[in-house]
């Protein structure tokens, strides 16, 4: 689910400000060179500057995508939910609370954040991991946003975020395969946000949120916990939870289907 160019916003402008982002628009070969120099500067390699960098190509299809969309819901709350929180969903998040209860529990003890509204997220980003987490490639994605000179200091801190996924041996280059926006792994982090909350709760020294459950709940946790959900309040509209759930996501539906569907999930 793409954030709202949300999350973004306060992440993407630590790593790239309006003074120091290369020139968007014009020649496309001549923005990446620029680009990377920034990239340089702010400590990523050449080697992996050029690894991911070298021959990315503009893409038509993800500007077309990017233009079409609206960011907003046509459809109410009712009409939504049913086309997202049918039985045959609800049965599989039961089935991963069980699968993962003890996991689940750690991260409740250590994040203080819910194993139903973990679950609720990550079945409605990637049917648990299951469904679709993106084809395409992310730093073609984000190079392109990043050149359209509408959100270019937004991307270029998405893009250098990027770098710096595969910079710090989270993720390998063949496994950076994202979303329309960049958007990552099995709860859909945009890249900002996969270096901002980020959990190697697996202990094996990466954070892995396209394969760890263990990381990609964490992480889901470590979000929401770090924006103030508290352990045992009510999560539903109008409450500081569902006001804490806004950086995941700031459509009122979104965050109220998460509800419903938490709910359902534990039989309320």
């Amino acid at each position: 689910m793409l954030r709202c160019w949300l999350v973004a916003f306060t992440g993407a402008f630590l790593f790239v400000s309006p003074s120091h982002a290369a020139r968007c628009g014009g020649n496309f070969n001549s923005f990446i060179q620029s680009f990377s120099q920034e990239a340089a500067a702010a400590g990523i390699s050449q080697n992996v500057i050029s690894s991911a960098l070298g021959g990315v190509q503009q893409d038509g299809g993800v500007l077309a995508f990017d233009r079409r969309q609206r960011y907003t819901f046509n459809k109410t709350f009712e009409q939504y939910v049913a086309t997202r929180v049918g039985p045959g969903r609800i049965n599989g998040g039961r089935a991963m609370l069980q699968r993962h209860a003890a996991l689940l529990s750690r991260i409740e003890q250590q994040y203080g954040v819910p194993r139903q509204i973990l679950v609720a997220i990550w079945g409605l980003e990637t049917d648990f991991g299951k469904g679709d987490m993106g084809k395409l490639p992310v730093f073609r994605v984000l190079a392109t946003l990043a050149h359209d000179c509408r959100r270019t200091e937004l991307f270029q801190g998405e893009l250098l975020a990027a770098l710096k996924i595969v910079q710090r041996g989270d993720l390998a280059l063949n496994d950076m395969i994202g979303a329309y926006a960049g958007e990552i792994g099995q709860t859909q982090f945009l890249p900002s946000s996969y270096i901002k909350y980020g959990v190697d709760f697996d202990g094996n020294g990466h954070v892995d949120l396209r394969h760890s459950v263990a990381d990609v709940l964490a992480s889901t946790a470590n979000l929401l916990h770090t924006n103030g959900f508290k352990m045992g309040a009510p999560y539903g509209e109008g409450t500081a939870n569902f006001e804490a759930m806004r950086e995941w996501n700031r459509a009122v539906i979104y965050r109220k289907t998460i509800g419903y569907f938490a709910d359902q999930l534990v039989g309320r």
